[in-house]
């Protein structure tokens, strides 16, 4: 008998954590953090208890509160029994935080199948990112955590990388991931067979992408494999098919970058290789320095390791490296610099302040994310342009955030452009694209609007959160 389990991304956008059941074989497709569900009782300054444990998301239902699946140390920590899995595997579609930051809570037993690309943005998160309970998907410190153990070494999880169309076999299943085209490189949908038939999962997609031959792909193979079910995402499935794509943002950026003589902002997600692509590109024809952070860095660096990506290093003539205040604020390389990911990079020949770029502001386009505004400060950049270049704000904690974004924009008088397309598929080629593929049922989760489905000539099931369905 197989049968699905869903205990995230139900009725809301990501959180995906899927339980495929196979005879004696149990695999989770994802086990992500679902922004939504963590969001109605937490944000910036209020936020999950590491002294707690696992114990404050059991109780808000953060987490599913199943057997045989976390860590010995964080049920021991609860007052609960150790246990050994009960599943063999995680399969991870892609390096977003809703598909995988909850991997931190597995038991270390459990290995991850991931992308090669995958691994390698999951690394730069690591080297980047201040160890927390929510971010310990690569290793993890037992808990609790005494000063004593501070410099003991965390312990590591096993990951299996695999390309597309390799075929990976666990107990029953046999799986083969296919890339596909989304905001982050090293995305991957999946055919599953299952003793009862094929099983897709799409992962998250589009088709208006620069790779969407990868997409395409992937819509091949799952029609060709004729399968009893497709797992597909539905983050825009209301929405219809536009113009929008990769060039019209390089087309609209660009058109307003060249008309500005002063400072150039851009704010854009860099886990999105694409869209560094089409910064970098237009920086190198408008004759302009892109000037990164040193977290960007850490990205970067990974993404130029893979040769199928050509994107630079972050040492490349066409990029600058923007050293941020610290502590003295004076630049003092020994006193202001701890974090680990700055300090091996400081001797790099292309690190810049703050204060050379206001000296000269039309040379650069300074990649700049909301949380680090007050950089503006020093920048200075009176009457210049800002790209936003990421999705317009969906719910109310992001319309108070935008709305404080655009004071900071008054301020130096900035001049906003919205240049964006999304990393998701929109209901026009969503709908095309599941009639093609033509499953026996369909399961639409990470989506607002399920009953959007319907609409389609499947069998389309409205999931419950926490209920079994066997196939």
């Amino acid at each position: 008998m197989v049968s699905l389990s869903f205990y995230g991304g139900v009725a809301e956008i990501g959180g995906n954590k899927i339980l495929l059941e196979d005879e004696d074989t149990k695999i989770f497709l994802d086990f992500g953090m679902s922004f939504g569900k963590r969001g109605k009782y937490f944000e910036e300054f209020l936020k999950p208890r590491t002294a707690n444990g696992i114990g404050d998301f059991f109780e808000l239902g953060l987490i599913p509160d199943i057997s045989g699946i976390y860590r010995e140390d964080l049920l021991i920590h609860q007052g609960r029994n150790a246990e050994e899995p009960i599943v063999q595997a995680v399969l991870l579609s892609h390096a977003h935080a809703d598909h995988a930051n909850y991997i931190s809570f597995l038991h270390e037993k459990i290995p991850v199948y991931s992308g090669k690309t995958s691994k390698r943005i999951l690394d730069a998160v690591d080297e980047q990112s201040q160890r927390s309970l929510e971010s310990e998907v690569l290793n993890y410190k037992k808990r609790p955590l005494y000063r004593r153990d501070y410099k003991k070494q965390p312990v590591k999880r096993s990951f299996n990388l695999f390309r597309t169309n390799d075929k990976i076999c666990i107990g029953s299943l046999e799986i083969y991931p296919i890339h596909v085209d989304h905001s982050v490189p090293g995305a991957y949908g999946f055919i599953i067979y299952t003793s009862e038939g094929p099983i897709v999962y799409t992962g998250d997609l589009r088709m208006h992408g620069l790779r969407n031959d990868q997409t395409n792909d992937f819509v091949r193979e799952a029609m060709q494999a004729n399968p009893i079910a497709v797992i597909t995402e539905g983050t825009r499935v209301d929405q219809e098919k536009t113009n929008e794509s990769e060039r019209t943002v390089y087309v609209k950026a660009k058109k307003a970058l060249a008309n500005n003589s002063n400072a150039s902002i851009v704010d854009f997600n860099f886990k999105d290789v694409d869209r560094f692509s089409t910064f970098y590109r237009i920086a190198k024809e408008l004759n302009k320095q892109l000037v990164i952070s040193f977290k960007h860095a850490c990205f970067l660096e990974q993404y130029h390791r893979d040769k199928k990506l050509k994107t630079p290093h972050s040492t490349d003539d066409q990029i600058n490296i923007l050293l941020p205040k610290r502590n003295t604020g004076t630049y003092d390389l020994k006193e202001d610099y701890t974090d680990r990911f700055i300090k091996k990079r400081l001797n790099y020949p292309n690190i810049i302040t703050a204060e050379e770029i206001r000296n000269n502001p039309s040379k650069y386009m300074v990649v700049l994310n909301y949380w680090y505004f007050n950089t503006m400060v020093d920048l200075k950049p009176y009457q210049g342009t800002y790209i936003h270049s990421l999705s317009e704000p969906f719910n109310e904690e992001m319309e108070i955030s935008f709305d404080r974004m655009k004071n900071w924009l008054d301020h130096f008088d900035l001049q906003f452009i919205q240049a964006h397309c999304s990393g998701h598929i929109n209901g026009t080629d969503l709908k095309r694209m599941l009639t093609s593929i033509n499953p026996k049922q369909l399961f639409p989760i990470h989506t607002e609007h399920p009953k959007q489905f319907q609409t389609l000539d499947i069998k389309t099931m409205m999931i419950k959160e926490g209920k079994t369905y066997k196939l």
